[in-house]
């Protein structure tokens, strides 16, 4: 794998399970942490590219990407119930404390910018700055069953060219602008090869974690947590093709949080590849204004 390198650090969580991440910016402790959080099935692969492209423009940073319980290479919880945002807190606090992580900033994509906003809320002492990869307080239902309609039913693709094709199949119209390669690094986050086939990258009981969503079920309102943190430098990236998070959702957060950095990726819906140069110079920029504007 090119890029950057990175370790992998082993935790175990408080039932037992034995949890993964990985550590870039190996031996560097100056700078501060950024903590990349991914989506509900997805894991800690998918800031490889993100994790290359900021320590080459901030080299001091020491990265961290989580797999939570039941994804990458952490292990699958036997119990579905647990695969819950409370529990994957108190893991994620854990891994902290391991690391001796004081406080961070956090990129949290779609799942992971609902953890990290939780986590802003109630801990504002560990977070320095939050990015929220197309998500926010109000999840639009259009999306929700579009994430229903597919989780767990992804197959078992003979080799990583049928699984683009899959991929392609159930996505192209959100991202008609992805190149090969960005198909190929795509499904190479979602399936892995073991005994020579690919397998999924994630438990698939992870689909019980949205078995009670349908056209009528209550949605949760994330807004008075949202608020919790105006004063936490946030940005937010949207995917102009998304169904998850809508453009009214996102100029009232602006309207709600005056400082908040908003940015509109083209061409992309749930979720924007974060790993794109310019977008990963921005994201970049963000963090070092984090640094200096965070109120102390």
């Amino acid at each position: 794998m090119t890029g950057a390198p990175f370790a992998s650090v082993w935790t175990r969580a408080p039932d037992g399970l034995t949890l993964h991440a990985r550590l870039y910016g190996l031996g560097r402790v100056a700078g501060r942490s950024v903590v990349c959080l991914p989506g509900l099935t997805r894991n800690s692969s998918e800031f490889h590219g993100l994790a290359t492209e900021l320590l080459a423009l901030q080299p001091e940073r020491r990265i961290v990407a989580v797999d939570y319980r039941g994804r990458g290479c952490s292990d699958v919880d036997p119990d579905p119930s647990r695969y819950t945002i409370a529990v994957e807190t108190q893991d994620l606090l854990g891994l902290l404390d391991e690391l001796g992580i004081t406080e961070a900033s956090f990129i949290g994509v779609s799942r992971g910018g609902l953890i990290a906003m939780a986590l802003g809320a109630a801990r504002p002492d560990l977070v320095r700055a939050i990015v929220l990869s197309d998500i926010g307080p109000v999840l639009e239902r259009a999306g929700l069953l579009r994430i229903v309609g597919y989780l767990g039913r992804f197959g078992a693709p003979a080799s990583f060219d049928a699984a683009v094709e899959e991929l392609r199949a159930r996505f192209g119209a959100q991202f008609p602008a992805l190149s090969p390669g960005d198909w190929r690094d795509w499904a190479e986050t979602v399936w892995t090869e073991r005994d020579g086939r690919l397998v999924l990258a994630h438990d698939p009981e992870l689909s019980r974690t949205l078995a009670g969503v349908d056209e009528h079920s209550p949605i949760p309102d994330l807004w008075p947590v949202f608020d919790a943190l105006r004063a936490t430098p946030m940005m937010v990236l949207r995917g102009a093709l998304s169904d998850l998070l809508s453009a009214d959702t996102v100029a009232e957060m602006a309207r709600r949080h005056p400082g908040l950095e908003a940015i509109e990726v083209a061409d992309e819906g749930h979720t924007p590849i974060l790993h794109r140069p310019a977008l990963a110079a921005r994201i970049s920029a963000f963090l070092s204004r984090a640094d200096e504007i965070r109120p102390e």
